[in-house]
């Protein structure tokens, strides 16, 4: 399979993701998805690499497959908050993949790759933007407001403006897909004073 086919299957499954979630930020998401060129160059791995591959061979999701199958093409290291989010750097990789910076440029959203490493926390937090994941792979003790369940792969968790969240991982790690819409700005993000950390 040639590099740009594997990038268009991942688009596409990505796409269809967001088709199924119903909100009309997700469908316009997909659209944009599927209308950009996500262009990729063969990336160094990152410091996660090993752990990120082990994570999604577990998922049955197609697009857990399908970013398996590109996973030397993801730009891991592209988080857009990287500057605010402290030691929880140590713990997660991002990819970028969608953004007003691009490598798919949009102006309305955010979206890309989400890993966390096994047996990890990452406190409670916020921002302006509504933000929704998709687990692909992993598993996650998940808290979003007042609600604290345990999230698996194809579990979609859709966060509201400001709403605090946290998530903890167990031995898998967590492999996720997420994507802001609404006020997109990355200045609002801030960790919170969090008791469970």
């Amino acid at each position: 399979m040639t590099q740009d086919h594997r990038l268009e299957t991942l688009r596409a499954a990505l796409a269809a993701l967001y088709r199924a979630e119903g909100r009309p930020e997700a469908t316009r998401t997909a659209a944009s998805l599927l209308a950009g060129v996500l262009a990729a160059e063969a990336q160094p791995p990152c410091a996660l690499d090993a752990l990120i591959r082990r994570t999604a061979a577990t998922s049955p999701l197609p697009a857990a497959r399908a970013v398996l199958a590109v996973q030397e093409l993801v730009p891991w290291g592209t988080n857009p908050v990287a500057d605010r989010t402290g030691s929880v750097a140590d713990i997660i990789a991002v990819a970028t993949l969608m953004s007003p910076e691009g490598p798919i440029l949009s102006a309305d959203f955010r979206l890309g790759l989400f890993y966390q490493r096994p047996d990890s926390y990452y406190p409670l937090h916020n921002h302006d933007a509504d933000e929704t994941y998709v687990i692909l792979a992993g598993r996650a003790d998940w808290t979003a407001g007042e609600d604290r369940l345990p999230r698996g792969p194809g579990d979609v968790i859709h966060h509201p403006s400001r709403m605090p969240h946290a998530f903890r991982t167990g031995p898998e790690g967590l492999l996720a897909l997420w994507r802001w819409s609404g006020d997109i700005n990355t200045h609002s993000y801030a960790i919170l004073p969090d008791p469970d950390a």
